[in-house]
């Protein structure tokens, strides 16, 4: 391994300085002032303005079609993977057409991994040999990429995992972070991590962004690394992930909710089967409905998309997911004003749509009507003016409580109906709104419980299903085939319906279901059924019991469920 330079020391060393740096594995005593300086209000509205970027997990591990960094001695023994460098020539990169491919889609920034949990860098770091130089292709890529976003005016960021399961410092190793070494130095890996940031905004530079990724055992060692990244570069935003703060929240693959205090991107996959490197065939693409809605969405919580490719061995990024970024571009090229730096609201998202706003206008996107009509709360404001963007004519009305919007049937878009509303005072005046919900649900607010939660992490509990909130969802794991979701009324009731929304963005994942109640110790089935699908509703003889149970036999992956709604 390479010693770091001089320069690097020493900007390293000038954010340490005053720390007393303890045992291998403590967390530096960051005294009386742990904080680091906030990010320049300017910088983060120009990131907010943009909304819309592209994600791109890359490199060797492409070779093997499984996924980046936790297929490292899982799918592939870890000898084997760390040497997949020797044979990785993708003589078909274009960076220039990487960007045209952003620019087409009409993303406004990049984030390139240029160095995941495997350890691999994708740039001409002096800090270690495993790097792309000592690859067959012996080309920087990260310089690359960076010269081809300002030549295409697209803002360029670095993705830089703060784990490390390749280096000998690192205090955990593969598969997944699970494995303790014997033998490690998180100092001296801090300080390493410390010199490739360093490396990556003054060589590279400027970023719009350090995104930073699984802070294991780094708490309180990531203000080190914002306080560097801001000494480097003040205008830079910093994401959630260094494991202390940052500037804004990365809900990953699942839209953030609304919130219009802090910022937060939601990261995404433009593979059907939600991977981030390339999968080989089997990856297919989203379709346009589900990507227009997912960045809709975004914009209407008040939030960024990043929204991931991932490149082929040779270079390319695969055609079929290209040419679906192109239609995602062709349609902000006419509705983007609705996107592109505007605010999330006033009315929330939810399964009827979105709205979003900016000076005196509020944009609804409409997905669903009652007929002809779509009712939305009323606004302390004067509609002046409203106009369909997507074509045809709407009548308008403000009265006993209700924002009345009336569009033709024939004038509704297939995937979202865009009406402008015009105002009579600025649209950030009128305070958050949320549509009544359709569901009577007796299940909102009960207890459940699940079988499995997605990585047990809370923000994909059981309670997400039935929490009346389309914008959470109960999750399981990768691979999960099986798994039950139970719901507890508190009391019997009385119920003779049910609704379940499954999240699986193009794809039924789950091929076979039974909904069943508990009779002492017993569960009976109510009904089973094939293919959820993302509104499946069912109506059955009245049932009276306390516990409901969604019993999922058959799931192609793992389960995820928006909401499971129990009615009268």
């Amino acid at each position: 391994m390479k010693k770091p330079s001089l320069k690097i020391i020493l900007l390293a060393a000038a954010v340490l300085s005053g720390q007393t740096l303890n045992a291998a594995d403590s967390t530096p005593a960051l005294g009386d002032s742990p904080k680091f300086p906030p990010v320049q209000p300017e910088a983060m509205k120009k990131w907010q303005d943009r909304r819309f970027g592209m994600f791109i997990h890359w490199g060797p591990v492409s070779l093997t079609a499984q996924e980046i960094g936790w297929s490292r001695g899982a799918q592939t023994p870890i000898e084997v993977y760390d040497n997949l460098y020797k044979q990785f020539n993708p003589t078909n990169f274009n960076a220039d057409e990487w960007g045209k491919i952003a620019k087409d889609a009409g993303m406004k920034y990049i984030v390139l991994t240029t160095k995941h949990h495997d350890g691999f860098c994708l740039w001409d770091t002096k800090q270690t040999d495993y790097n792309i130089m000592n690859s067959p292709f012996h080309r920087d890529v990260v310089k690359e990429l960076s010269a081809a976003c300002k030549q295409a005016g697209i803002a360029f960021g670095t993705y830089y995992s703060v784990c490390d399961w390749h280096h000998p410092d690192f205090p955990l190793t593969s598969p997944g972070g699970g494995v303790k070494r014997e033998k490690y130095d998180l100092d001296a890996y801090n300080r390493y991590l410390l010199a490739q940031i360093s490396e990556l905004i003054t060589n590279y530079g400027p970023l719009i962004t350090m995104w930073n990724d699984v802070p294991q055992r780094f708490e309180g060692r990531g203000v080190n690394t914002i306080k560097l990244v801001r000494q480097l570069q003040p205008d830079i935003t910093i994401n959630n992930r260094s494991g202390d703060g940052g500037d804004y929240d990365t809900p990953e693959q699942r839209l953030g909710g609304f919130n219009l205090d802090r910022p937060w991107e939601s990261c995404m996959t433009i593979s059907a089967h939600n991977a981030w490197a390339w999968g080989g065939s089997k990856d297919g693409v989203k379709s346009l409905a589900v990507c227009l809605r997912m960045l809709i969405g975004g914009a209407g919580g008040d939030g960024n998309v990043l929204l991931n490719v991932g490149p082929r061995p040779d270079g390319k990024i695969d055609p079929e997911q290209a040419a679906r970024l192109k239609e995602v571009g062709d349609w902000l090229a006419h509705f983007g004003e609705s996107i592109y730096g505007t605010r999330g609201g006033p009315f929330k998202p939810g399964k009827w749509g979105a709205s979003t706003r900016k000076g005196n206008r509020i944009y609804v996107h409409a997905y669903e009507f009652d007929g002809d009509n779509l009712e939305l709360p009323a606004i302390p404001a004067t509609i002046t003016a409203a106009r369909v963007l997507t074509g045809g004519s709407v009548e308008f009305k403000q009265s006993g409580g209700i924002t009345s919007l009336t569009v033709p049937a024939v004038n509704h878009a297939p995937i979202d109906t865009v009406i402008a509303l015009d105002l009579d005072k600025p649209a950030m005046e009128i305070p958050p709104l949320r549509l009544a919900g359709p569901s009577d649900s007796i299940a909102a607010g009960a207890k459940a419980v699940a079988s499995n939660v997605f990585m047990k992490l809370p923000e994909y509990g059981a309670d997400k299903a039935i929490d009346g909130d389309m914008e959470t969802r109960w999750a399981t794991d990768a691979g999960v085939k099986q798994a039950w979701l139970e719901v507890d009324l508190g009391k019997p009731q009385t119920f003779s319906k049910v609704a379940l929304h499954e999240w699986a963005g193009d794809d039924t994942r789950i091929q076979k279901f039974e909904v069943q109640y508990k009779q002492g110790a017993e569960w009976t089935t109510i009904f089973a059924a094939s293919g959820m699908g993302s509104d499946f509703r069912k109506s059955f003889p009245a049932v009276t019991a306390r516990f409901v149970r969604l019993n999922i036999l058959d799931s192609k992956d793992g389960p995820t469920i928006d909401e499971f709604e129990i009615s009268r």
